[in-house]
């Protein structure tokens, strides 16, 4: 997989391997392997977060977005100050722009 190192290609094939030998599909053990590396890279931080990669339903209100939503947004439309912004702050200057 690409961004992998090999230690993580050659963890992929072991998982993928235990899977098949438990009799498991080609196709299902492959996602699986690739799940347990796609963990293992994001709880050392090797791959973005869910939890800050998005800015949310663009039909919602600014008010009902989580912080990390916000942040995102005020990082796309350079929101001078951002880092030290509160969530109301934020909705705020998000507003204004």
């Amino acid at each position: 997989m690409p961004g992998w190192t090999q230690k993580q290609e050659r963890a992929y094939e072991h998982v993928k391997e235990s899977y098949r030998d438990e009799g498991r599909s080609e196709k299902k053990a492959s996602e699986i392997a690739a799940r347990v590396v796609n963990k293992q890279r994001r709880l050392k931080g090797q791959t973005a977060n869910s939890r800050t990669q998005g800015t949310g339903n663009p039909r919602r209100a600014l008010d009902d977005r989580t912080k990390d939503e916000l942040m995102n947004i005020a990082r796309d439309r350079n929101v001078e100050g951002r880092s030290r912004m509160t969530k109301s702050e934020l909705v705020k200057a998000l507003r204004k722009e």
